[in-house]
């Protein structure tokens, strides 16, 4: 009942290169996401003007919240799918298909109803301003609208990666980008429909996304992960398999949220400038997140698929593997910022005291970033071997608690950029050292029962 040339078993062969393999379609893929997600603000930004771009940037939160959601979910089904997957069991991998699909749908459908009743209120939680609220509520509700496709593509993306197709969900990626920019363009210059028109360009590139990703699981005929819509129904065992990875993975996501709003808050309290070069510098470092991700994801697949097929040897091989080809890339990636700081931050601003605020910040964090690499790798295994709880656990509190806690009696006490930008590193360390721990010594590594 296998296997398309699409499919990829990682349960053999050599792991760099499956890795890799993996690794740059999930990279590109992140990309074109960022890409997707600027659109839309750069649109209205340059063509429709300043309340535009307010209305839809101050959506962003909630927008990033949303689909960190949905990832978490969707991590679920990989995990639950490409271990039943390595460990031959075609059946499974069939009912876990047609259940987490239907649940993308379940998900949609609630997110749609409570965003779209919900969107004035956590606007103005947010203290949207009242020239921005109008626009703001438009872009927000209609958004919402889209959820159902947002989340089958998601979910559905998902399940291409659990069974080792990772270049489909890049090409469903860009044709959605570029459906998207299309879109914009015409809605917003030629039928001049502003904040309206990016809205209905987002939404009917997701549908795009969702519809694409459907038909190829839909056309995967004799696979065990082939979709038909009449046999869409739950499943117990696959369901709560997919709960158990996808819930706690979702709520680190938010936790993550949080603490990068009182981040940002902190950060305000500095003053324009300040906040000015934070912007440029979150700008500058998305290919270290991107490149961290995009290893994360492709290391939850391999020892999903191992984990399934009982070669436990080799999933703690593609750990190592992994690790060691993230940090050579995060020293690169740290090198290339502090060297070329300077000239990157020029290019989103000329302001000389931006540019000082910006420089510094970019010395001080990238050289930190390899303290951070087992943060997102570690629980990226963990949970391939169907464990989220603990490892989610140890980064909420290490990531999350501790910095919250950091931020608020540090910061107060030595009020400086630098004593917020020191919340990463060390929160980092320290998440790190823990997640080893529980990776050494803990019982995460155990056979499933029969």
């Amino acid at each position: 009942m296998r296997k398309t040339h699409q499919a990829v078993d990682t349960t053999q062969g050599v792991i760099w290169k499956q890795l890799l393999a993996f690794f740059f379609p999930l990279l590109l893929g992140t990309f074109f996401q960022q890409l997707y997600n600027t659109v839309d603000t750069v649109v209205v930004g340059r063509f429709v003007g300043t309340t535009a771009l307010a209305a839809v940037g101050s959506t962003g939160v909630i927008a990033n919240l949303t689909v960190g959601i949905f990832t978490g979910l969707s991590s679920g089904a990989v995990v639950a799918i490409a271990q039943r997957y390595g460990a031959r069991m075609d059946m499974e991998v069939y009912r876990s298909v047609h259940t987490a699909m239907l649940l993308s749908v379940v998900v949609g459908a609630f997110f749609t109803v409570v965003g779209y009743l919900l969107t004035p209120w956590a606007l103005r939680a947010m203290d949207t301003t009242e020239e921005a609220l109008p626009g703001a509520i438009l872009y927000l509700r209609i958004y919402f609208l889209g959820m159902i496709p947002n989340v089958i593509y998601n979910m559905g993306t998902g399940v291409l990666r659990a069974v080792g197709d990772s270049r489909r969900p890049l090409f469903f990626l860009i044709a959605a980008s570029l459906c998207n920019i299309v879109l914009d363009l015409v809605l917003v210059l030629v039928f001049h429909m502003g904040v309206l028109g990016v809205a209905i360009a987002t939404v009917f590139s997701q549908v795009l996304s969702a519809v694409l990703v459907v038909l190829s699981l839909m056309s995967a005929s004799g696979e065990s992960y082939h979709l038909s819509l009449k046999q869409l129904r739950f499943h117990a065992q696959p369901l709560r398999a997919i709960m158990a990875i996808g819930v706690p993975t979702a709520l680190q996501s938010v936790m993550y949220s949080f603490s990068n709003i009182v981040i940002q808050a902190s950060i305000n309290s500095f003053g324009t400038d300040a906040v000015a070069a934070w912007t440029a510098y979150g700008k500058m470092d998305v290919l270290f997140w991107m490149t961290l991700t995009a290893m994360s994801q492709a290391l939850t697949t391999f020892t999903g698929q191992n984990y399934g097929a009982g070669k436990y040897d080799r999933l703690r091989q593609g750990v190592r593997v992994s690790t060691a080809m993230t940090a050579g890339f995060t020293l690169v990636i740290s090198i290339a910022m502090v060297l070329l700081a300077r000239p990157i931050l020029l290019i989103f601003t000329s302001d000389p005291d931006v540019l000082e605020i910006g420089v510094t910040m970019v010395q001080f964090l990238a050289p930190c970033y390899i303290t951070y690499i087992l943060v997102e790798l570690l629980p990226g295994a963990i949970r391939g071997a169907g464990k989220s709880m603990v490892p989610m656990l140890i980064s909420v509190f290490g990531v999350c608690a501790l910095r919250l806690l950091w931020l608020f009696t540090a910061v107060p006490a030595h009020h400086t950029i630098e004593t917020v930008e020191m919340s990463y590193p060390i929160t980092w360390v320290i998440t790190s050292l823990s997640l080893l721990i529980y990776y050494r010594f803990g019982k995460w590594l155990v056979p499933p029962r029969s």
